[in-house]
């Protein structure tokens, strides 16, 4: 575990579970993308919802695996000096960039998304296309727009607390 932590907490395990259960998600991409080639090049058929969901699920991929990405530090990050930080250096970094960066925008994402969710609903929104997603697909899946924003500030917030502990035991 990052900064020296033995034991995960609850934030840190419920990402580690969302992470692992949306892995599995990227295995239902690949065989419905396999579907979809062998509906239309050996069958000269195909459905539009089978495609359109390949989308959905890659969007559900990246947005519930954010947090999971941030707990194992694996998120893209302009690592020049950081790299070469003490334990310290870091742990502020991390607990400077989650309260400055991290929280204010996952708060602007979740302020925003709910609106455009209940919106979705509202309309009893459904693909535009025909034969695409029906009514509710469009709108649960909108929903997770709503819990990506929650489950990275939960995560950020660990990060926080780990940081602050390794500043905290570094200063005695």
């Amino acid at each position: 575990m990052r900064n020296g932590d033995e034991t995960p907490n609850l934030v840190d395990r419920f990402s580690t579970l969302t992470g692992h259960l949306v892995s599995w998600l990227t295995l239902a991409m690949v065989i419905v993308t396999f579907i979809v080639v062998v509906l239309r090049y050996v069958f000269d058929a195909g459905q539009i919802w089978l495609q359109e969901s390949v989308t959905w699920m890659h969007a559900v991929v990246f947005m519930l695996g954010a947090a999971y990405t941030l707990k194992e530090d694996e998120h893209v990050r302009v690592d020049i000096f950081y790299r070469g930080m003490s334990a310290t250096g870091r742990a502020w970094v991390d607990l400077l960039g989650v309260i400055l960066f991290l929280l204010p925008l996952c708060v602007f994402i979740a302020w925003e998304s709910v609106g455009f969710v209940e919106t979705s609903f509202q309309l009893r929104e459904a693909s535009r296309e025909s034969g695409g997603l029906p009514y509710p697909m469009l709108p649960l899946l909108k929903t997770v727009l709503v819990f990506m924003p929650i489950a990275l500030s939960l995560q950020g917030i660990s990060l926080a607390l780990k940081s602050l502990r390794t500043i905290r035991s570094r200063d005695r």
